[in-house]
């Protein structure tokens, strides 16, 4: 049900042995589902070498050739997607629907870079006819790549994907509180001919991990997935040797409903998008703007489409909502209750933990949220939802783009001329209106401000793992003038 866990290092399953390590827990039941082994320092050396020596042949194979592994290992996680989802739902919470769907989901995004790495031009710069003048890509290099707990397979998939298309090898350094998944993605891409040392997968105490591996000269690229803190603190290592980084970091997003929404599909929608993985989703819906035309309405419709969510152990048919990551995440989602309470917040469904093992707090709405409480200005990463009201477009612009985060943000008006002004307005990388939508293989995934820098997915993904060389080229060497 469970799989052993290891090490993956030039091909080589490692195990405990007399390495450090940590248990995983189910969030569900709180019980102990295996024990990780932590990576020693000459284990961050080996996969360092490994990754190096693989990249002179991985990066000189013929992108095509490359495709037809990364196809044949995104087979194989389709056909294993039933064990997959359940490692996934088992260490992770969520709901096996929604497991299998990220799966499927991480799978897809696989396979387009695997296509898209056959299309990773340069150009040709006109000129005189003795001169030519080329513009080439190439593999950055050695990719260093953490990832969070809460997209077990799709945030991995993306940096597997965007690196080695490109050309790259890399190191993925996963998330320790769900590593079951991340073992089972690297086996079905080596059991697919995937070269020794092209994917290395590495586990550790964090802070130690990042700071050795992105010391190293030997990586070019680091990938960085998680909270905006960490997003600095990495960043701040990689400046140290000027390699390049891709931060996809927390939000805040912003939802703007008008009066002329069709309000019941908005409410529906938007339900569906803020409960999902209990809240724990860096594009999730978090600041509900309705104008108050419309807000008694879409309120309503809100908080019945919460209470009739099922609550519990995401193995058990019929379970919709699944647990929270942790013990510190229910005690994070009481404090800003508790706080938004004391600011004059109504709470009208939810807000407060049950008895019983696990970490689960059910899905919870509020109204009447003053601006300055802590649910409107940092991110909950949670399944509590404020809705509050506003008026006109401008006021609600101005405090939508009023935090430093810009990743997602969301409308629904069937007004063509409030879309387009509400397009323009919102500063986030990715904006949705009258969807939810704004998250696929092929288009760019990442935001502004303290979201991020770069982008994962869309041809920005690729070009995020490839240097641009520049070649002037004359017919014959000719004296200066």
């Amino acid at each position: 049900m469970y799989p052993a866990l290891t090490l993956i290092i030039d091909g080589r399953r490692i195990g405990a042995d007399a390495r450090a390590g940590q248990p995983v827990l189910n969030p569900a039941t709180e019980e102990t589902l295996a024990m990780l082994p932590h990576a020693l320092a000459s284990d961050l050396d080996d996969a360092l070498i490994a990754a190096e020596r693989a990249f002179h042949t991985w990066s000189r194979m013929a992108p095509v050739e490359r495709a037809r592994i990364l196809k044949r290992g995104v087979a194989l996680i389709r056909e294993r997607i039933e064990a997959m989802a359940r490692i996934m739902t088992l260490e992770q919470g969520k709901p096996l629907a929604e497991a299998r769907g990220e799966i499927l989901y991480g799978a897809e995004t696989i396979e387009w870079y695997a296509e898209e790495g056959r299309r990773a031009y340069g150009r040709i710069v006109p000129s005189a006819p003795e001169v030519r003048q080329m513009v080439v890509v190439e593999p950055v290099g050695v990719t260093a790549s953490f990832t969070p707990w809460n997209f077990p397979a799709l945030t991995p998939c993306r940096k597997i994907g965007g690196a080695l298309a490109a050309g790259c090898t890399l190191i993925l350094k996963a998330a320790e509180d769900t590593p079951g998944t991340a073992v089972a993605l690297v086996e079905a891409l080596h059991d697919a001919g995937l070269p020794d040392g092209v994917l290395n997968l590495v586990f550790g105490a964090p802070a130690e991990v990042s700071a050795h591996l992105i010391a190293s000269p030997i990586v070019k690229k680091v990938s960085f997935t998680g909270s905006v803190p960490v997003g600095k603190l990495i960043q701040k290592l990689a400046a140290e040797g000027m390699k390049r980084t891709t931060m996809e970091l927390g939000g805040h997003g912003p939802v703007l409903v008008f009066d002329d929404a069709d309000v019941e599909v908005a409410a529906d929608l938007l339900a569906a998008a803020k409960f999902r993985n209990a809240g724990q989703v860096c594009i999730s819906p978090t600041r509900f703007y309705v104008q108050n035309g419309v807000r008694e309405r879409f309120t309503k419709r809100f908080v019945a489409k919460a209470q009739a969510l099922v609550s519990g152990d995401g193995t058990t048919e019929g379970v919709t909502f699944g647990p929270l990551a942790s013990a510190r995440r229910v005690a994070v989602m009481e404090d800003i209750v508790a706080d938004a309470v004391r600011r004059g917040a109504t709470v009208l469904t939810g807000g407060a933990a049950g008895d019983g093992a696990g970490f689960h707090f059910p899905p919870t709405v509020l109204t009447d949220v003053p601006d300055d409480a802590l649910l409107m200005t940092e991110e909950p990463f949670g399944p509590v939802a404020p809705i509050v009201g506003f008026d006109d477009l401008d006021e609600v612009l101005e405090r939508a783009n009023s935090l430093p985060f810009g990743l997602a943000a969301y409308a629904f008006t069937t007004s063509n001329e409030t879309a387009a002004l509400v397009g323009a307005g919102l500063k986030a990388g990715m904006v949705g209106i009258n969807t939810m939508a704004v998250s696929n293989p092929e288009t760019p995934f990442g935001g502004f401000g303290e979201s991020g820098i770069g982008q994962e997915g869309g041809v920005e993904g690729l070009s995020a793992y490839l240097n641009v060389k520049f070649i002037a080229q004359a017919a014959r060497a000719a004296a200066p003038r």
